[in-house]
């Protein structure tokens, strides 16, 4: 039944509803073939010497080697990529190292994300990216061992023009033109990903928002404070049925 099922998906054009806090409830987001970038995660074990921490001079410092790189890592999109072609996006996102206030701890890992929407820029993204990070760590007498990519990798999610334009007026219909809103390509990524690259795609947004909660104050997803209007469900719900419906009504299917 698996291996049914997968070749069952893998036969059908993908549509998926997918909640988001900045949008507001009742509301579709279509991106229409603008994209979700593709992601990549990077893991760095920066590699120093211990030593106490009234003598600096006797160890080689991670943590100070660490900050450097936070810093020389912004100026990959700032300063080597045409961002008039494409965005790019490099986030550190953790930082572990050291158990005592009063040592220089021996080793420290970096831990982040790189997302692109170009392949020729996040090739160099990576060249520069690598280059960095080595030549930091050596300039402070530490070494680097780089894992890129690590854990998950998502290419770019693209909406396919022909399913989207196909697809529109069911949008319309199912949440009201007023309601339907089209948006430029976002820095997020997305797991549809691999199943657009496989056959026709088309991905869009539900909204969560609560209906009496401003835009101006709204909070995104990846906070404390996020939170789901679960009414908007009922619109993904109808929205999933009526595209499945309208699409095999359209004679796509045999």
């Amino acid at each position: 039944m698996g291996n049914q099922a997968g070749e069952f998906l893998l036969e059908f054009p993908d549509s998926v509803c997918h909640f988001i806090k900045i949008i507001i409830a009742h509301r579709i987001k279509d991106e229409r073939w603008n994209r979700k970038t593709a992601k990549g995660n990077f893991r760095i074990i920066l590699h120093g010497k211990q030593a106490h921490g009234s003598a600096p001079w006797l160890g080689i410092d991670p943590i100070v080697t660490a900050a450097q790189i936070v810093n020389n890592l912004q100026t990959i999109v700032s300063r080597s990529l045409k961002l008039t072609k494409a965005a790019a996006v490099v986030t550190v996102g953790s930082i572990h190292g050291g158990v005592r206030s009063n040592i220089i701890p021996e080793e420290l890992e970096m831990l982040g994300t790189i997302r692109t929407f170009d392949t020729e820029m996040r090739q160099k993204l990576h060249e520069r990216f690598r280059t960095i990070v080595n030549s930091t760590a050596t300039s402070n007498g530490a070494t680097a061992d780089i894992e890129l990519p690590y854990s998950a990798h998502y290419p770019v999610t693209y909406n396919d023009p022909t399913l989207t334009e196909k697809m529109l007026p069911t949008l319309e219909r199912t949440a009201g033109k007023e309601n339907l809103e089209l948006i430029d390509a976002i820095t997020g990524a997305e797991d549809f990903s691999f199943f657009a690259n496989e056959v026709p795609g088309l991905f869009l947004f539900i909204g969560g928002k609560p209906l009496d909660v401003p835009k101006e104050v709204k909070v995104s997803h990846h906070t404390p404070d996020f939170y789901i209007d679960e009414s908007g469900m009922k619109l993904g719900v109808r929205t999933l049925l009526n595209l499945t419906l309208d699409y095999m009504e359209m004679g796509s299917i045999q």
